[in-house]
């Protein structure tokens, strides 16, 4: 790992051209917005009046972004539906953004998920989601891993991103065999983990849940004390060998434990909070190219609190801007 002072240009430059790997389950966002003047006569609920609809990339898709701007090359790998907002990611969306969508099943078995935000003057309202939550079939199971070795032997892909949402890409199967390919290539993993799979990641290189997430997983009380995340770390190493580990500790930062069971907490800065949707996908997508990087642990664990934060000053779910990620890290040096 790189140690010592570092410029935010001099990270980036590292991140640039960077192959990315993203495994997970891909969403589109769907955007509902208008102003609201009056409560509903038929029920005590506000009337929105519709004034546009925006879509915009969701879930791993969203980790995509993330790395795109960042200056890495994302390559998508999921399955969806084949209905119309599957069509729309493949036709539309995706190569709006130069993103690689050749890693995309494309499935009559499910349904793309679809989750729609109803804001009215800036707020949200409501959201609805259409989604299928069932495990991917022997058949998707097949060509969603014949498309990953693919991939693997045409790119140069530096890190493996496995982002799961508990949709159904993620099954153990997909999981074993995904991390076992990335293996045998010394290609790095890294994973947000959810809860119904939370301990398949076996011998990943960084293994990122969240607090909750921690705390709905491991047999014993967990608090934000370095004793305590301490404690859950050594657990998770025991059942997973993973190399690292990091807590995300929403406005409490960050924990962060290198290879040698040394861990540290890094705080966050206050800051006015409008949406906290997204800042996951952010921070592991800066974990990704920081290990892809060989960075030191201390700045990804900065750049990481920086982004995360930052997105959250933003309405919905948006990717992190390296301009103002770069000036807040410099400042901080």
């Amino acid at each position: 790992m790189q140690k010592g002072n570092i410029t935010a240009e001099e990270i980036l430059q590292q991140f640039h051209n960077q192959e990315i790997m993203i495994l997970g389950d891909v969403m589109v966002d769907r955007y509902l917005t208008g102003t609201v003047s009056r409560i509903s006569p038929e029920a005590p609920v506000p009337v929105v009046l519709h004034q546009g609809t925006e879509d915009r990339l969701g879930g791993a898709a969203n980790v995509a972004l993330n790395v795109l701007a960042l200056g890495g090359v994302p390559v998508l790998c999921t399955v969806v539906g084949h209905d119309e907002a599957g069509k729309s990611l493949e036709r539309d969306i995706l190569p709006a953004y130069g993103i690689d969508g050749s890693g995309i099943i494309y499935s009559n078995e499910r349904c793309t998920t679809i989750k729609t935000r109803v804001l009215g003057n800036h707020q949200q309202m409501l959201r609805i989601d259409r989604e299928d939550l069932h495990d991917l079939t022997e058949k998707e199971t097949d060509l969603l891993l014949e498309r990953i070795v693919t991939l693997f032997d045409r790119r140069k892909i530096r890190v493996l991103i496995l982002q799961d949402y508990n949709k159904g890409v993620l099954t153990p199967t997909v999981i074993r065999a995904a991390i076992a390919e990335a293996g045998k290539r010394g290609i790095l993993t890294v994973v947000d983990p959810k809860k119904n799979n939370f301990f398949a990641y076996i011998n990943v290189d960084l293994f990122k849940p969240n607090l909750k997430e921690i705390r709905d997983s491991v047999p014993f009380s967990v608090d934000t004390t370095l004793e305590s995340l301490q404690k859950a770390s050594a657990y998770l190493r025991s059942k997973l060998q993973n190399r690292y580990t990091m807590i995300t500790l929403s406005e409490k930062g960050l924990y962060l434990e290198d290879e040698g069971g040394q861990g540290r907490i890094y705080p966050t800065e206050p800051r006015n909070i409008a949406d906290v949707s997204g800042a996951g996908d952010t921070v592991i997508s800066i974990a990704a190219l920081g290990l892809g990087s060989a960075l030191d642990l201390a700045h990804i664990a900065l750049l990481s609190n920086l982004a995360g934060g930052q997105v959250c000053e933003f309405p919905g779910v948006v990717p992190v801007q390296p301009a103002l990620l770069a000036a807040e890290f410099d400042a901080r040096l």
